[in-house]
C-alpha cells in the first residue's frame, strides 16, 4: 500500500514509502539498478515481521530498509525525497520522510550497505505529502492546515 514514491535524483534509485496493514509502517528501495520484479513481501509480511501467521516463508522477499511501528502514536507513513540540494550539507543523500498522525519527520542516510535511521523534528503537522522544487529543495505539505512548509536546518 505505498503512499508516495520518489526517484533520488542522485543515485536513480526508487523510494517507497508502504502503509502498513496494521501496526508497522515501512520504506522500500529499488535500486537503480534493478531490472525489477522485487517482492516486498505484500501481504505476508508488514515492515519486517510476518503479518497473520506466527511464521512466513521471507527467503525471496526484499526486507525493506527500514520501518517504524505505532507505539510513539504513529499510524501512517508519508513517503518523501532524498535532498538534492545546495544549501544543507548535513541533509546531503538523506531520504526524508514523515508521518500522517503524528507529524514526525524521520531521516534515512544510505552509506554502502549500514542504513541509519534518526528522528528530525516533531512537526505537529498532518504530513500528506512532500514536494521537492528544481534545486532540490524539499518542501512538506500540512493537510490539517492547508499549508506548505519548505523544510530547512537552522
Amino acid at each position: 500500500n505505498p503512499w508516495r514514491f520518489s526517484f533520488d535524483r542522485g543515485t536513480g534509485d526508487l523510494f517507497i514509502a508502504d502503509v502498513g496493514q496494521n501496526l508497522y509502517e515501512e520504506v522500500n528501495v529499488q535500486s537503480a539498478a534493478s531490472s525489477g520484479g522485487e517482492n516486498y513481501g505484500w501481504d505476508i509480511m508488514e515492515g519486517n515481521h510476518c503479518y497473520g501467521a506466527a511464521n512466513c516463508d521471507r527467503t525471496v522477499l526484499t526486507p525493506p530498509i527500514a520501518e517504524y511501528d505505532h507505539s510513539r502514536g504513529d499510524c501512517s507513513i508519508t513517503g518523501g525525497y532524498v535532498y538534492r540540494g545546495r544549501d544543507y550539507d548535513a541533509l546531503q543523500g538523506v531520504y526524508l520522510f514523515g508521518d500522517y498522525c503524528s507529524g514526525s519527520i524521520w531521516g534515512i542516510k544510505r552509506t554502502g550497505t549500514a542504513v541509519q535511521t534518526r528522528l528530525l523534528l516533531e512537526s505537529g503537522l498532518r504530513i500528506s505529502t512532500f514536494g521537492e522544487d528544481e534545486a532540490g529543495n524539499l518542501y512538506v505539505a500540512d493537510h490539517r492546515g492547508g499549508n506548505i512548509y519548505k523544510i530547512i536546518v537552522p
